[in-house]
């Protein structure tokens, strides 16, 4: 028997290397953005969102707005620190129940470091409470929280949710929602999904209380506090319907009641084409706001006074209903991919065209494609990957929607209404790319798309009509004024106003 003999230094070294444990050195800060390649610093990693709880107050007097946000994620690495996109005033973090220490960095950055590091897969309960005046903050040279006469209104895309709420603010992380709101009597404040209940807590203060029971982009998630009135109604499905608008809207209020109203029969319209309706919850409200555009936020989209200035519009109520297919229910897994949202909300209007009898989908393509010659510019963006630059251009509408329209002529109708409705069915509340839906088309039709779908959406150059559609250019393109404009064509370009924030984008945006 041997007695080894071990010097004091050497187990007091031997103990402290007990003491930490063993994947201590794989513990590393989550990604300061979620790797969208048009917006590097959108959007965070290291953990994925399930729940927002997010309990506010806000003064329309002075637009000051003071909340407390609950995070309910999980850990998709070993964590020592994480960030979440945010611009308000942080009076306090906590980390599963325990105070953490936080900073600011970059132009959106929230910066997090738990008290103790977080294992791969673990629950994290992420408390932030906060305040500040929304329209006092920018980030990169814009806002996305509109400053109204009788309050505020956060609807913008790709980015809205820094102005109101932390989060992870990208689609990739989709979450659902509580959002609780106090705000001064003779006020109502409006958001997604339903109403699940009204209270009085103090004097001269009401509580709103909505909730989003299914998936939902942080950039969908809206937020309007004002004079508003509320209608309520349900569609022939039995979706409720709740549609808000200012009091403040003047000569376009009839306009925008005129065609909001009709959201419950678009809908129910709508799932015709893409499959029933994928939420609890319809409406849509109208702010008075200064912008031109209008936005596809979750159950309940945005539209601008603007939208209904020349009389009704229920063309770009259709645009934003069928997003809630196109967009919201599946959403982009990058914002590359937005031709997916926009080529077929836009496609969706030449379908509703085609049911008022004011032009069909075939004769508004043929009107598209005849009405820009193969050297305007149009033809040089590329849909299917437009750049941030030109994430909104026109051409992303309605060359996406041409692009769509020659899948309809190559594959036949039977085949294109299959992928029309099987699509939302096949990636419902998930997220999805350009590539997935060229293969998921190729599968329904049974041939190979490649070519076409390189064509129509990744060439700098305008295609060559399709076959069927062959006569109709031929006649169009003659020196003389492009073929006759559909009836409906002043209303479906109307939803091309574009987004204000013009951060390097350089658009308006109809949603």
């Amino acid at each position: 028997m041997h007695r080894r003999i071990i010097a004091p230094g050497a187990l007091a070294a031997a103990s402290l290397l007990l003491a930490i444990p063993a994947s201590a050195a794989s513990f590393s800060p989550g990604a300061p953005g979620i790797g969208d390649p048009y917006y590097p610093a959108y959007g965070n990693g290291g953990y994925d969102v399930s729940h927002y709880d997010l309990r506010l107050t806000y003064q329309p007097a002075t637009d000051r707005l003071e909340g407390t946000a609950t995070l309910l994620a999980r850990t998709t690495q070993d964590l020592s620190r994480f960030d979440l996109d945010f611009l308000l005033d942080v009076g306090e973090v906590r980390v599963n129940g325990a105070k953490a220490a936080f900073t600011t960095s970059g132009e959106h950055e929230l910066q997090i470091t738990p008290r103790t590091p977080l294992d791969k897969g673990a629950s994290l309960t992420v408390v932030v409470r906060y305040s500040g005046v929304p329209s006092s903050k920018q980030a990169y040279g814009f806002t996305s929280w509109h400053r109204t006469a009788d309050g505020g209104v956060a609807a913008n895309e790709p980015e809205a949710a820094w102005w109101w709420f932390p989060g992870n603010d990208h689609p990739l992380d989709k979450a659902t929602f509580d959002v609780s709101v106090q705000v001064p009597d003779g006020t109502r404040a409006v958001s997604n999904g339903t109403l699940r209940s009204t209270t009085r807590p103090r004097p001269g203060w009401t509580r709103y209380n909505w909730r989003s029971a299914k998936p939902q982009a942080t950039y969908l998630a809206t937020l309007a506090v004002g004079r508003f009135d509320l209608t309520t109604g349900t569609s022939d499905s039995g979706i409720p319907v709740v549609n808000a608008y200012s009091q403040d809207l003047g000569d376009n209020a009839g306009a925008a009641r005129a065609s909001v109203e009709r959201t419950g029969e678009i809908a129910d319209w709508l799932s015709g084409y893409f499959g029933p309706y994928p939420f609890d919850a319809l409406g849509g409200y109208v702010p008075n706001t200064d912008t031109g555009y209008a936005l596809e936020t979750q159950t309940r989209p945005y539209y601008s006074p603007r939208q209904f200035a020349n009389g009704s519009n229920v063309s770009v109520v259709v645009h934003e209903l069928a997003h809630q297919w196109y967009g919201d229910s599946v959403s982009v897994a990058g914002w590359k991919d937005i031709w997916i949202n926009e080529g077929f909300a836009r496609y969706a209007q030449w379908l509703w065209s085609e049911h008022e009898g004011e032009g069909t989908a075939r004769e508004l393509a043929d009107y598209v494609y005849a009405s820009h010659p193969a050297d305007d510019a149009f033809w040089t963006v590329r849909p299917g990957d437009p750049g941030p630059e030109n994430q909104f251009d026109t051409a992303v509408y309605d060359r996406g929607a041409l692009a769509i329209q020659a899948l309809r002529d190559a594959i036949g109708d039977q085949a294109f209404f299959a992928v029309l409705k099987g699509w939302p069915r096949e990636h419902a509340y998930g997220n999805a790319t350009v590539a997935d839906f060229q293969k998921y088309a190729e599968r329904v039709a049974g041939k190979p798309l490649a070519a076409l779908f390189d064509t129509w959406l990744f060439q700098p150059s305008k295609p060559a009509a399709s076959a069927s559609a062959a006569r109709a250019a031929s006649v169009a393109e003659a020196p003389a004024a492009p073929t006759v404009r559909p009836k409906s064509w002043q209303k479906i370009a109307a939803t091309n106003d574009v987004h204000g924030h013009g951060h390097g984008h350089g658009h308006e945006h109809a949603g």
